[in-house]
């Protein structure tokens, strides 16, 4: 899924690594400059280098429609069925049962955005599965590591 074969980084990651800026403990107090001029000091990266492309922005849109929308949709039909249902039909549904099922659907869609944003396929030039299950396990498979690299390098 990356750029480079045998890379780790994202198809649309930078190639320099940001640096941190080392950490002092210094007892004076900082001042600011008197000039009145703000400390110019340009970012590693511009926005563009760090902004998800816009074909892989719109293909994330698109998944997150279709997995969190439909879901959503289907909830708030249940809303209106269960009344149409009791105001024409007379049929008394069970409240804890349109709530339940309103409840899942509503989770349903939730679970869509996560799994919308992570089964698209983070490669420009790879458009991905119909349900993106292999894109999902590469993408949270990154997550993780990253997560991991994040908590050792905290502690």
């Amino acid at each position: 899924m990356s750029a480079e074969p045998g890379s780790d980084r994202l198809p649309f990651e930078p190639n320099k690594k940001r640096q941190k800026p080392a950490k002092t403990k210094s007892q004076t107090p900082v001042t600011k400059p008197e000039s009145g001029k703000k400390d110019e000091k340009k970012p590693p990266f511009t926005k563009e280098e760090m902004a998800i492309p816009k074909v892989i922005s719109q293909r994330m849109i698109r998944r997150v429609a279709g997995f969190s929308g439909i879901p959503t949709a289907l909830g708030i039909s249940t809303l209106i069925i269960s009344y149409l249902l009791l105001i024409y039909a007379k049929i008394k549904l069970p409240n804890l049962a349109v709530l339940l099922v309103n409840m899942g659907l509503f989770g349903l869609g939730v679970v869509g955005i996560t799994y919308g944003v992570l089964s698209a396929s983070w490669d420009e030039e790879k458009v991905g599965s119909l349900l993106g299950w292999n894109e999902f396990t590469t993408n949270f498979g990154r997550m993780v590591v990253v997560w991991r690299e994040t908590r050792q390098k905290n502690v």
